[in-house]
């Protein structure tokens, strides 16, 4: 074999191994990619799991019954149940009983001598709070006509406002179904038995639903009184939650303070939602909201964000994101201490946190952004990033929408911090605003809690009527007023007005 085909064997054996190593190389970038893209998903599914209401937005009733979750509260040392000093309520006597009954021996147990004429020496008193026999009382209104003698005219007698029907149920009884079924969510079919079993009143369904439209209608001055006082309220609280009307989604949105409720019932959840509704677009003080990206369209008024929210993500990015996370951490402190020091300048009865305090605060809150900044890089391919071009640059050039690729947790939460730092820290530079939105989400629960007990809607009429209904009762029940004589105010013409309205 001569040297020019020793070399030409060499040469195809090195083209061979080249071409093999470059097939590796292919295999061994296509197999790095998959593997990075599973773990990828792999961490979004365990993140995913790892979710519950203690940090995130999730509600406590899809925790796992198997692990409690972590309280956000610092743990007290009281008792559980009622705490020492606390006002109790329990019967007393009451000095003028409805009914005295007499029991005394008729005869002596020794002798048989007759003892009915004999003055009792001892009196022993108990006394029974029990209901009178439940049923409904008929008042037959009859009208009469009077001819005058001198003149022969007939005089006829009118019947009171309220009786309008040959045969109607009053406004108490009327009352107490609305408020069974507007507060304590009761169901048609079941409000309809229990006043049947109870009252022995045969209800129909159409009846309940009449009665309900009544009132919704009696309390449309008082909704509109309502809406006005929120919206010339100094701190106003706004949340929505999804509910059905069917099979289709619609949302619940409402609006309220720790004296007024305002609900309202829309196809949709967002600035169109909002701005027919009528409250935020002319509102001028502070809304106290979650990160909802629509809230911060209207101009017209500041914003807070709701930092119980702010605090179950941060306790996600601490638990979950290890040594990228840990900076969270600190951020979950400091937001504990801003929170404490408004509470304390509030008690004290300051106008606001003393400035020293404050500017230390706000100090401490960006230097923490700074370190979560360095241990979260924005990723390759994500535009900001200081090495690596903007990979979605090259397909909008070509006139291609681009996949926009998905930003890591922490960093997005960073961004959230970075952006809305005025929003986020608005409890601490102004302590007229609460560190939560607690207040919206409490008085959203009894939506949920209806839908679970009813399910969903029928009609939008209904939703309406139960929002008009319900937020006229919630208002009534922080202002501590008879939300029942309320009700039947209402079916006699005379609605009982909040105060703050």
């Amino acid at each position: 074999m001569t040297v020019s085909e020793c070399d030409a064997i060499y040469d195809q054996g090195r083209d061979a191994v080249a071409s093999v190593l470059l097939r590796m190389d292919a295999t061994i970038a296509s197999l790095s990619a998959e593997v990075d893209s599973l773990r990828s998903r792999l961490k979004v599914l365990e993140d995913r799991l790892a979710k519950d209401s203690h940090n995130s937005s999730k509600p406590p009733s899809s925790d796992s019954p198997f692990k409690k979750p972590k309280s956000l509260k610092p743990p007290t040392q009281q008792k559980s149940g009622g705490q020492g000093g606390h006002a109790g309520n329990t019967l007393r006597f009451s000095e003028r009983p409805n009914e005295v009954k007499e029991y005394a021996p008729y005869r002596c147990s020794a002798c048989g001598h007759c003892l009915a004429s004999v003055a009792p020496t001892v009196t022993e008193r108990r006394q029974v709070y029990d209901l009178p026999p439940l049923q409904l009382q008929v008042t037959e209104h009859r009208v009469h006509t009077l001819v005058c003698p001198t003149c022969q005219c007939h005089n006829r007698g009118e019947f009171p406002p309220d009786v309008t029907q040959p045969v109607q149920y009053g406004p108490r009884f009327c009352g107490l179904c609305v408020y069974l079924q507007h507060y304590h969510l009761l169901p048609y079919d079941r409000l309809s038995r229990l006043a049947h079993d109870v009252f022995g009143a045969p209800v129909s369904e159409g009846t309940l639903w009449n009665l309900t439209m009544r009132c919704h209608d009696a309390l449309a001055t008082v909704t509109e009184a309502i809406k006005k006082a929120l919206i010339d309220s100094p701190v106003l609280h706004t949340d929505e939650t999804s509910c059905r009307l069917g099979k289709r989604r619609f949302w619940m949105h409402t609006y309220c303070t720790d004296q007024l409720t305002h609900y309202a019932f829309h196809q949709k959840r967002g600035k169109v939602a909002m701005q027919e509704i009528g409250v935020l677009p002319d509102y001028k003080g502070c809304a106290v909201h979650d990160g909802l990206q629509d809230y911060f369209s209207f101009h017209n008024c500041r914003h807070g964000l709701c930092g119980v929210h702010l605090l179950r993500d941060l306790i996600f990015v601490h638990e979950q994101f290890g040594t990228s996370g840990t900076w969270a951490k600190g951020m979950i402190d400091l937001f504990l201490e801003m929170k404490s020091a408004a509470q304390s300048a509030r008690e004290q009865g300051l106008s606001a946190v003393p400035p020293a305090e404050l500017n230390s605060l706000l100090w401490r809150y960006d230097a923490l952004l700074a370190q979560g900044y360095r241990h979260n890089p924005p990723p390759m391919g994500l535009p900001g990033h200081p090495d690596i071009p903007d990979v979605a640059a090259p397909l909008a050039a070509k006139g291609k929408k681009p996949k926009k690729p998905q930003t890591p947790f922490p960093l997005r939460l960073l961004d959230r911090l970075r952006d809305w730092k005025t929003c986020v820290c608005r409890f601490v530079t102004d302590i007229g605003v609460p560190f939560d939105n607690n207040q919206a989400e409490r008085d959203l629960r009894m939506i949920k809690v209806r839908q679970k007990i009813s399910g969903c809607f029928r009609s939008e009429n209904g939703a309406r009527a139960f929002c008009t209904i319900r937020g006229y009762l919630s208002t009534l029940a922080k202002q501590q007023a008879p939300l029942l004589q309320a009700l039947v105010n209402a079916f006699q013409g005379s609605p009982l007005m909040p105060r703050s309205a």
